[in-house]
């Protein structure tokens, strides 16, 4: 079975993925293959460049070939973009065309988008199912 994870709840990535997925991962026993994670809030600082669950999920998110996706928005607040929010303009008006928003600052790997870009990372490995933690 293919899952992707949706890192939503406060602490669900330090907490939930450090301390139960990754370990479960980098020893082989998780039991599902991982395709994706999709980082919000304050998720998103465990991809910051030097944190140690970050830098340890970048090792693996290679080695398995599993999509690590920050929010546009959430990671621009955070000053772990620049750029521009990809399908919203600053008004909060839709976008027909994506802007350019690039991570910062972050580990290896790690994608910045909106639900339209997950979409389309994810067309050609899609998961039988999705998890919001």
């Amino acid at each position: 079975m293919k899952v992707a994870y949706v890192f939503i709840s406060p602490r669900a990535a330090s907490y939930k993925l450090g301390q139960m997925i990754l370990p479960q991962l980098e020893a082989g026993t998780h039991g599902v293959e991982v395709v994706g994670m999709f980082f919000f809030d304050d998720n998103v600082y465990a991809l910051q460049q030097g944190h140690p669950i970050g830098e340890r999920l970048a090792k693996i998110a290679r080695e398995k070939g599993i999509l690590l996706m920050m929010c546009d928005m959430c990671a621009l607040e955070r000053h772990l973009a620049k750029g521009s929010p990809r399908w919203c303009d600053t008004s909060g008006e839709g976008r027909t065309q994506p802007a350019a928003c690039h991570p910062a600052g972050t580990v290896e790997g790690v994608q910045v988008g909106c639900f339209p870009d997950l979409y389309r990372a994810l067309a050609d490995n899609p998961p039988d199912q999705v998890i919001s933690l």
